[in-house]
């Protein structure tokens, strides 16, 4: 292996390196500060290393993994996101009365996964770092074992994920028996000499296995089915993670897989990947109407985001890198922010979330710079302009427009005005006067600690995202797909 090699796997190095170093001081004496902080120096150092990575790609490391522009953006986004997580578990899990230090070595484990995942241009990185993202999980889940709703989401979550790893493997399986090779482009172009522009049954049966598995790991529905359960029983900064990163990942190794075997080309995977989006878009809306519940709402609002990003990943065609990580970017930093507030507004009360929306009533009249935070992140949720949201949604239209897909744009539309009223109500708690409600609230000091400081990052990083977005366009242009 060369020195630029190992240089372009600094990223995926330094974070193995945080698994070892967190477990071998869980192993020597347990400190909650200490692991913490191990775990974010860790995750820090990882991201210096994708600036590294950077300079010295692209990068062919062995046939499994390549290091290119497109993966240093992901694998930054992914760490970023599990940066912050780590943040929000400290000040979460400080009144948690177990052991609080496993929380980082599980996170750890799965950005690790994320990294693989990232980085993946073959079948078996792409199996192996979608594992490693998603078996820590099973235990971040169920972290708070005396909360009968997280083990039961735990359970829910590894039952359903092993079905949807199981499908996805036989897919894979499939499409090797008829193509003979695992990496990405070489199935692309053995797939298109054996086709020859007619379909092939053992390959589209292997691709809609496959599609299954991503369907389930990105929410999209009818493979939805877990997602608010599992939402609503995960510790909320658990919730952060699996809304943001386990997403963005997959997203990432499903875009490189569509460019580099040029499945653009098959109208039949179009034309199903389409039917995804409307009806993820307009069940997802639809049941968050319907929602009491915080989290519940935030998790049906995840399946119709990914509705919308599909529109711009089937509409951009080539373009899609562009279109898919700005929404992407805008997305992760939105949901951030929520998932922030939730757990800010959660950790005095050791593993009782407030998830109801009935919990935030009034909540501007305890904390109202907390409130403004949340209030910035649903009307970025709603795509309203001037927050991050509506950059990414304008992009969504924009491709959709282009194409001339106006069965797409109209379920972007359709779901973008009912959303605006769930997100509106949820909004509307915050500044009602109820008494007799128990009335949720961050510490006072909830701004001087790292999690405090890092929503409030967040919610600045909206509105610049909002008004003035050109510099993350030109950075996410630079790191394209070729």
């Amino acid at each position: 292996m060369s020195r630029d090699q190992l240089l372009a796997l600094l990223p995926i190095l330094f974070s193995s390196a945080t698994v070892v170093w967190v477990m071998t001081a869980i192993a020597i004496r347990r400190h909650h500060w200490w692991n913490a902080t191990f775990s974010v120096v860790g995750l820090n150092l990882a991201l210096i290393g994708c600036v590294v990575a950077y300079f010295v790609s692209p990068q062919i490391v062995t046939p499994l993994l390549v290091v290119d522009s497109y993966s240093c953006l992901y694998m930054a986004m992914v760490l970023a996101t599990g940066l912050a997580t780590a943040t929000l578990s400290h000040a979460y899990m400080e009144g948690f009365d177990g052991n609080k230090e496993e929380v980082y070595l599980l996170l750890n484990l799965s950005v690790l996964g994320g990294l693989v995942l990232v980085c993946a241009r073959h079948f078996a990185s792409f199996f192996i770092g979608l594992e490693l993202l998603s078996v820590p999980l099973y235990g971040l889940i169920g972290y708070l074992v005396k909360e009968r709703r997280s083990l039961e989401a735990s359970m829910k979550y590894l039952v359903l994920s092993a079905a949807a790893s199981a499908f996805l493997l036989f897919g894979m399986a499939l499409i090797y028996s008829q193509t003979g090779a695992l990496g990405f482009a070489d199935i692309g172009a053995r797939t298109a000499a054996i086709t020859a522009g007619a379909p092939h049954t053992v390959l589209v049966i292997g691709g809609a296995m496959i599609l299954i598995g991503i369907g389930f790991k990105l929410s999209l529905a009818p493979f939805h089915l877990w997602t608010p359960d599992v939402y609503e029983g995960a510790p909320a900064p658990v919730g952060a993670y699996l809304a943001t990163a386990s997403k963005v990942a997959v997203f990432a190794v499903l875009l490189r897989f569509f460019v580099e075997a040029k499945a653009y080309q098959y109208g039949l995977l179009l034309d199903v990947l389409s039917a995804l989006a409307i009806i993820s878009i307009v069940a997802g809306n639809l049941l968050a109407l319907l929602q009491e519940n915080l989290k519940r709402l935030l998790a049906y609002s995840s399946i119709a985001h990914f509705g919308y990003l599909l529109v711009a990943f089937i509409a951009a065609g080539q373009f899609a890198t562009e279109a898919v990580g700005i929404y992407l970017l805008t997305y992760v930093v939105t949901t951030l922010a929520a998932f922030g507030v939730v757990t800010l507004v959660s950790s005095p009360y050791k593993g009782h979330d407030a998830d109801r929306l009935w919990d935030y009533r009034g909540l501007f009249w305890r904390r109202p710079y907390l409130t403004a935070i949340l209030t910035t992140a649903m009307l970025s949720l709603a795509g309203i302009p001037m927050t991050a949201g509506f950059i990414g949604k304008f992009y969504a239209i924009t491709a959709g427009v282009e194409k001339r897909q106006w069965l797409l744009l109209a379920a972007v539309v359709f779901g973008s005005a009912v959303g605006l009223y769930y997100y509106l109500r949820a909004m509307v708690q915050l500044y009602l006067r109820t008494p007799w409600v128990r009335k949720y609230s961050a510490p006072l000091d909830w701004a001087s600690g790292t999690g405090g400081a890092m929503v409030v990052a967040l919610m600045l990083l909206m509105i610049v995202l909002g008004i003035y977005p050109q510099p993350f366009i030109t950075a996410i242009q630079a790191a394209g797909l070729h």
